[in-house]
């Protein structure tokens, strides 16, 4: 079994320093994808290298299979780390790089043998076995990393943002990679660091989403707990709903005007809209910020209810999609809508644009969101 349990962990550099990680509560079931995403300085690779005991933890427990492994060095407690950069012996061919670990720890030949012939099958780097790393190219160098992780046969792997040395045509190869291995080795548990959102929502069983700066000094370190679909159609306040989605969310600032447990009518720039969420709790007259992602609203003609009016400032077009940047005028911000890439609308255009009150996302002052009534996909 690999399950993990962080209970209140915290981590301070120096006694007089502010956390860095502050009470993050969170279990990782056995065999699950578990992705740490975040904006830069979050404490993703510091969590992270708690875990692997590279980092001494200031406060709070960490459970592995029950286990409290607080004091215990990296070598007992059961986890394999592949770092960043590939970390890999220049000297040795790809096949040594792969034992050395099990040779420092005594296994015997045979054993060693079997393991990283297995590994590298797994890996496809059989026929690589007896190169240098200097004759591999990054991707493979990677794979060799991570096959030296397999062969340790962990009860947890740790991920350092492996992909990010890689160009963009090697991630997507080793991402999925990654999501097999995870397949054919389920009965250990995957903890993997990342900036990138779209490595995150591919891979996870489940993100942990973790605030950066100010936030955890009042919020702790982690903003949301979930799956991928639940973070992107339900996050819970503005800060996750701005930072799950690519072109990010719209948001708008306005002010209720009424609300019931089942809708909410918001004024923005002047203009009514209807929203299909819970916003009892929020008194009318407060102010508000309403979302809405690039990729829910649509052109449509004059006179439809729930719209706004602007004029195109600016056309992205990338093949499949192109991305409509709409000046709403009256002191509200630039919004992206994203529409086929067979658009023929240029810059200058007049447009209007609708909000479908059932994909509006709407949050307090403080930016926590309203609940949503809409369907999760699966």
């Amino acid at each position: 079994m690999s399950k993990i349990e962080f209970r209140a962990l915290s981590k301070r550099y120096a006694p007089d320093a502010p956390l860095t990680i502050k009470q993050a509560n969170l279990t990782i079931e056995h065999g699950e994808f578990c992705v740490f995403v975040g904006p830069s300085g979050c404490g993703k690779s510091t969590l992270l290298r708690m875990v692997a005991g590279l980092e001494e933890i200031s406060g709070g427990d960490l459970l592995i299979d029950g286990e409290r492994v607080n004091d215990l060095p990296p070598a007992r407690r059961g986890v394999a780390m592949v770092f960043q950069s590939y970390a890999l012996y220049p000297h040795m061919t790809v096949r040594e790089n792969m034992a050395f670990g099990l040779k420092v720890f005594g296994a015997n030949s045979a054993e060693i043998d079997r393991k990283v012939r297995e590994a590298a099958e797994v890996l496809q780097l059989t026929h690589l076995l007896d190169r240098l790393p200097k004759a591999l190219s990054g991707g493979q160098r990677q794979r060799v990393a991570i096959g030296r992780a397999i062969v340790k046969e962990p009860r947890v792997f740790l991920f350092d943002e492996p992909l990010s040395n890689l160009d963009a045509a090697l991630r997507v190869q080793t991402r999925l990679e990654i999501a097999r291995l995870h397949k054919r080795i389920g009965s250990a548990s995957m903890i993997y660091v990342t900036h990138d959102q779209v490595e995150a929502m591919t891979l996870a069983d489940k993100i942990v989403l973790l605030h950066t700066g100010d936030r955890i000094q009042s919020h702790g370190s982690v903003a949301q707990v979930g799956t991928p679909m639940e973070l992107y159609h339900r996050p819970a306040s503005l800060f996750v709903a701005e930072f799950i989605g690519s072109p990010k969310m719209n948001v708008l600032p306005g002010q209720l005007l009424a609300s019931t447990s089942q809708s909410a009518q918001v004024q923005v720039g002047g203009v009514p809209l209807a929203a299909t969420v819970d916003a009892h709790r929020i008194e009318k007259g407060a102010s508000v910020s309403l979302g809405c992602r690039p990729e829910d609203m649509r052109l449509v003609a004059a006179g439809e209810d729930n719209c706004l009016a602007g004029e195109i400032s600016h056309v992205e077009k990338l093949g499949e999609a192109s991305l409509l940047y709409i000046d709403l005028g009256r002191g509200l911000p630039v919004i992206t809508v994203r529409v086929d890439g067979t658009t023929r609308e240029q810059v200058g255009d007049a447009v209007n644009v609708k909000l479908p009150a059932d994909l509006i996302h709407l949050f307090d002052a403080g930016g926590d969101a309203c609940e949503r009534t809409l369907e999760l996909p699966r």
